[in-house]
């Protein structure tokens, strides 16, 4: 039996792409994702790399992604550290 996933290893540069898309401003969408933006700063920097599944599932959400579809996600898998 496999342990639940720890965090998810995240691409900053495809969090700050996409929000750029939507037009959103990082305190707008940080707010939204119920996070800091200094957090999502660091997240967007590659500053930060991990996040927990229940704040990506926030993160994804508040930018519109589909629950399936993890192109935020640095190897398009979650981490199983």
């Amino acid at each position: 039996m496999t342990a639940p996933r720890a965090t998810y290893e995240v691409d900053g540069a495809a969090i700050r792409r996409r929000r750029m898309e939507r037009g959103i401003q990082i305190a707008d969408l940080a707010r939204t994702a119920g996070i800091t933006s200094s957090y999502l700063s660091r997240l967007e920097t590659g500053v930060r790399r991990q996040m927990r599944p229940p704040t990506y599932t926030a993160l994804r959400a508040s930018l519109g992604i589909k629950a399936d579809d993890d192109q935020l996600l640095a190897h398009g898998e979650p981490n199983t550290e």
